[in-house]
């Protein structure tokens, strides 16, 4: 395909997109003519075709393909009302997907849909890693905190740790924390929280600033009290969770933590070096 009828197409495809709150879409007559269908009525059989991969894909067809009404201009100067259809950036891959690709401009869509859908992909992707690194974040913030809080309430290193476990306990239902890493098939030397779903690193960071505010408020003084405090909080934590049907204990292990940071690292290097190429072009 040549480099010209590229850039032609792709701004076509982008021209024909619009915006609203925050979610990109096209009309589906404005995309049968950037593909090149002249008769609505043949489209819709290749638009039926991607609904049905978009079920069979486990999709809401209804948040993909969302009829609509407009009213178009005759040539009399009169409108008309016609029904059309309001596709997200999926539902244009998957009629693209059903196109013939002998023809320029479904070739060029199918990988112009392609590439757009992965970015969005990879883009809630990262969303996702950054939010539960974030997270971890703010639990060493929030258990630092703790820890120098109970110091000076009279509470060694080991007496903070084993009330730190008993809060583990609560909020898994039981299970203590060498046993949870044990389910979770995490090796002992590594924090449990490192592996922790991010629901489950916000319930204990949750549990742990509640803990937090009533020793100052309630002027909590010594392990027992401290710790008696913090037991309920992470109970506390458990029983909204169960609320929504979520148990932390049956939770699965997710990738280690130190490994998403290097991630995001190399990732922001990588973009560093990729803007700079840019700005020398």
């Amino acid at each position: 395909m040549e480099k010209e009828l590229v850039i032609k197409l792709n701004k076509n495809f982008e021209q024909a997109a619009f915006e609203k709150e925050g979610i990109e879409f096209w009309f589906a007559r404005n995309i049968q003519e950037l593909l090149e269908y002249t008769e609505w009525r043949n489209f819709v059989q290749v638009i039926e075709k991607a609904k049905l991969a978009c079920g069979k894909a486990g999709q809401r067809i209804e948040d993909h393909f969302v009829d609509v009404n407009k009213m178009v201009l005759l040539g009399s100067g009169s409108e008309r009302e016609i029904d059309d259809i309001a596709l997200t950036r999926y539902a244009c891959y998957l009629i693209a997907q059903n196109g013939d690709p002998k023809k320029e401009a479904i070739a060029f869509a199918q990988s112009y849909f392609a590439i757009q859908t992965r970015k969005q992909e990879l883009l809630q992707e990262r969303i996702k890693l950054v939010e539960r690194l974030h997270a971890r974040q703010k639990l060493v913030t929030t258990e630092n905190e703790l820890s120098g809080l109970v110091y000076e309430r009279g509470v060694d290193g080991p007496g903070f740790g084993r009330m730190r476990s008993k809060g583990d306990q609560a909020l898994f239902g039981g299970y203590t924390t060498l046993q949870m890493k044990s389910k979770m098939r995490i090796p002992e030397n590594r924090p449990l929280a490192d592996f922790l779903p991010t629901i489950t690193i916000k319930a204990k960071d949750l549990a742990t600033e509640i803990t937090n505010f009533n020793v100052r408020k309630k002027d909590l003084k010594g392990e027992s009290p401290i710790s008696g405090e913090h037991v309920k909080n992470n109970k506390d934590v458990r029983d909204l969770l169960a609320k929504s049907g979520i148990k932390p204990e049956n939770l699965h292990a997710e990738e280690d933590i130190k490994k998403l940071e290097r991630k995001v690292k190399a990732d922001d290097k990588k973009m560093v070096v990729e803007a700079k190429k840019i700005k020398k072009k």
